[in-house]
């Protein structure tokens, strides 16, 4: 039964509300309808970010940066894209903001209904399956939600990719994100499953700022978080041109010292004008050059 037939209630207002500019106000063809019209011609707003994940032996790494954008429009500088669920249980969110942060609030309900009902919490495949399966039902209605949920269960650190058309991906490493190309070409030189946490930390950050330095889409901060056996932490959060600064020095720095490292001596031979000694490098002979060390002849 409806609201007014149980309370006697009726709308003070009969049609459109007077908050909405008149018909004449939109600038669209008149005898258009304005839903209509943008939904069909209305620019598709191009929005992108850089958000990874992976997993080690001490649990998994969740970074992500903190640019929305809207097109060429920076909507947020300061977003979070890294969304906790509940105390062993966060996950990155690519897409459209609005869904995303809507569907990670139905997933938090579920799973504490579950929790309530079964008296534990459910593991990391069962969130991601759970997700997986609500959003499928949405499959070709532009929903726009790509998420790694990252979390420490009873089996150990888990890591999921789920998108909004109900795929549900198992593995070790996921970027997701206009930034993602970048992010895995620093992921897959620098990561292994037994490294340190400084490690996975330095590379998680390496990893953004050198997709925000190359997608447009992506800036702002790189938001750090470490899921442990005892819960998720976040670690920090570091500005992407400073940081990107700072691992450009580094390199610079460690780039000379290797060079220094690996000079090659002067190597002494004996020539055939006069018995002379003269210094010659590793590339200073011509590759045409016919003369042969009087050493080498004998060979």
């Amino acid at each position: 039964m409806a609201l007014q037939d149980v309370c006697k209630w009726q709308s003070h207002f009969q049609g459109p509300s007077p908050h909405l500019p008149q018909a004449g106000c939109w600038a669209v063809p008149r005898g258009c309808d304005p839903q209509s019209f943008l939904r069909i011609y209305g620019p598709r707003l191009a929005h992108g970010t850089t958000t990874l994940a992976f997993r080690f032996r001490h649990g998994v790494i969740a970074a992500a940066d903190t640019r929305s954008s809207c097109g060429s429009y920076v909507a947020c500088p300061t977003s979070l894209k890294v969304i906790p669920v509940h105390q062993h249980l966060l996950g990155t969110t690519s897409g459209t903001s609005a869904d995303c942060a809507m569907w990670y609030r139905v997933l938090q309900r579920e799973l504490r209904l579950r929790a309530l009902r079964e008296g534990q919490l459910p593991s990391v495949a069962s969130a991601a399956k759970l997700l997986s399966a609500m959003m499928s039902r949405y499959r070709g209605l532009d929903l726009c939600v790509a998420t790694a949920l990252c979390g420490w269960d009873r089996s150990g650190p888990a890591l999921f990719y789920v998108y909004s058309d109900g795929t549900r991906l198992q593995g070790d490493i996921f970027s997701v994100g206009s930034g993602s190309p970048y992010a895995y070409g620093v992921l897959d030189r620098g990561y292994h499953y037994d490294m340190t946490i400084q490690e996975a930390y330095t590379l998680a950050r390496c990893a953004v700022a050198h997709a925000t330095h190359r997608d447009a889409y992506s800036g702002g901060s790189v938001d750090l978080f470490h899921v442990r056996e005892s819960g998720w932490e976040y670690v920090s959060c570091s500005d992407v041109c400073v940081l990107y600064r700072e691992l450009q020095m580094f390199t610079e720095a460690e780039l000379e010292g290797e060079a220094h490292q690996t000079q090659p001596e002067p190597v002494i031979l004996r020539g055939a004008e006069e018995g002379g000694e003269f210094p010659v490098g590793p590339r200073e002979m011509a590759p045409g050059d016919s003369r042969i060390p009087a050493e080498t002849e004998t060979l």
